[in-house]
């Protein structure tokens, strides 16, 4: 401040710096406040698609507990039924061997025939002769007996079992239904429904064993995985090799130990879009890679068994086509944008 400067114009000057300082202060609060109403919506449309990415999640998760609680029962009812038809035709075969016993020892045990079998010279073996006859008849007649006990327990379990399996696939249905609502809240949480990679370059797959109607027997993990020292079902090993055999020859982890999802259960597969490994957002040849692969995955899902596809924040499941998807931790490996996420029924 000059020392001639009047009260005035130093008052004046002082109004005029608070004025100009209020507005400087004013505007970035302004615009502070523009951001926050911005940036807030963005964050709650952020966290409803990673709340609907979870619950889709979870969904997948119990619709294959389901499935696989449905081909538990199902494969105990074709045991059962397998072992109700050895036993009744072993009871058709011991009756008729019982048959046999009986008429053996009606024609030989009369008082002239084993006053004749001790007198031929060789008693002792007419002895133990009827001794082993007289104890095969009691064993099979124990072993008769016990058939026809489980017999009557194999009907009563075909019964309970039937009504198991019934509700089981109520369940199943339930749950299925449940993921496809899933589904359709992430696509809204993520906007309209994502456009997918379009078709793959690569050979089609040869198509895994089916039952005779149609449907894709249990099967337990019990192959070797060839990508790390865990197991794999057999038609999970059937999409690896197939998908190898066509060219998708790069970085693959299959077996992974887990209580959640398919990897635990050797179900699943992760294929890396880099050559080495698992790295970063993948782009350039790597991004090709992984497009090809995912649209292979999807055009041979019928012949593969497969129960969906993620890649590059995307997800396919045969019930709904490809939707938004988006990891729960928003990196790489989260929102699948590093690798193709395979896993199959």
């Amino acid at each position: 401040m000059n020392a001639g400067t009047s009260p005035n114009v130093r008052g004046s000057g002082a109004r005029s710096f608070l004025k100009g300082l209020k507005r400087v202060l004013t505007f970035p609060i302004v615009a502070l406040a523009a951001v926050i109403f911005l940036v807030a919506p963005a964050s709650q449309s952020s966290a409803q698609e990673e709340g609907a990415s979870d619950a889709l999640s979870q969904a997948i998760e119990d619709y294959l507990n389901a499935q696989d609680e449905l081909a538990a029962l199902k494969q105990q009812q074709e045991d059962l039924e397998a072992e109700l038809v050895n036993s009744e035709t072993e009871v058709v075969e011991l009756r008729a061997e019982l048959d046999d016993y009986a008429f053996v020892a009606s024609t030989t045990s009369d008082f002239q025939s084993t006053a004749a079998l001790l007198a031929s010279g060789k008693p002792q073996d007419a002895i133990n002769a009827m001794e082993m006859l007289q104890f095969l008849g009691e064993s099979r007649a124990t072993r008769l007996n016990d058939l026809i006990v489980r017999l009557a327990e194999i009907e009563a379990t075909r019964e309970t079992l039937a009504a198991n399996i019934e509700e089981q696939e109520n369940i199943a249905e339930e749950m299925e239904a449940a993921r496809d609502e899933a589904a359709r809240e992430l696509a809204a949480a993520g906007g309209d429904d994502a456009v997918g990679p379009t078709a793959s370059d690569a050979p089609a797959a040869e198509p895994v064993p089916r039952n005779s109607d149609g449907t894709l027997p249990y099967e337990s993990c019990s192959e070797n995985d060839p990508t790390t020292s865990g197991c794999l079902t057999p038609r999970t090993l059937h999409a690896l090799e197939q998908s190898q055999i066509v060219g998708f020859t790069r970085y693959v982890a299959c077996y992974r130990p887990s209580s959640f999802g398919e990897h635990g259960k050797g179900r699943a597969c992760d294929f890396a879009a880099q050559p080495d490994g698992f790295g970063g957002d993948a782009g350039g040849d790597d991004y090709d890679y992984g497009q090809n692969l995912a649209a292979w995955l999807v055009e041979n899902a019928d012949e593969l068994g497969v129960q969906y596809v993620i890649w590059y924040r995307q997800i396919w499941m045969p019930s709904s086509g490809w939707k938004s998807y988006s990891g729960a931790g928003g990196d790489p490996n989260s929102d699948h944008t590093n690798h193709v996420h395979l896993s199959i029924r």
